[in-house]
């Protein structure tokens, strides 16, 4: 995140996310002050929360966000945040901001990734890359934040 500032992960969140936030604005708008929470973290803590996020670019334009949390490790990393500007969707930056992510876990020596993510229809791109990428569907659960909205918690075994 060297040379980059404040705001710029939860502008990229919200840009990704605009569409849902848009289309149900009582129940997504609620997670809109977590995503400036986290943007405040990354910067606040560049040698630890900061050092699990990176920006994904192709050529000069800014395309999306990673993060990970490699904190149970050797047990298990966690993907975080993995979104793509809509303008950059289909094209496949979303896996390879994935098999980065696996990757870097890979090199810490993590054994399992887990990944949740939205069982509404709009994360259906993101259920599809993380099937295309391995993982595979451990649970459904109502989402703590909305517990009207289920989640899907996704594992893959690296070692």
């Amino acid at each position: 995140m060297h040379g980059q500032k404040s705001g710029l992960i939860a502008s990229l969140l919200r840009r990704s996310y605009a569409a849902l936030v848009e289309a149900e604005p009582e129940r997504w708008e609620r997670v809109v002050p977590k995503w400036e929470e986290f943007d405040r973290e990354i910067f606040e803590h560049p040698d630890t929360i900061g050092s699990c996020v990176f920006l994904s670019w192709v050529d000069a334009e800014l395309v999306g966000v990673g993060s990970y949390d490699p904190r149970q490790k050797p047990a298990f990393g966690i993907v975080g945040h993995n979104c793509i500007l809509p303008e950059f969707r289909g094209r496949g930056y979303g896996q390879e901001q994935v098999q980065e992510i696996l990757r870097r876990f890979r090199e810490l020596g993590i054994r399992k990734a887990q990944v949740t993510t939205g069982a509404h229809p709009f994360f259906l791109p993101a259920r599809r890359t993380y099937a295309a990428c391995g993982f595979r569907e451990t649970a459904r659960r109502p989402w703590d934040v909305d517990p009207a909205q289920a989640v899907i918690d996704y594992e893959l075994d690296l070692a």
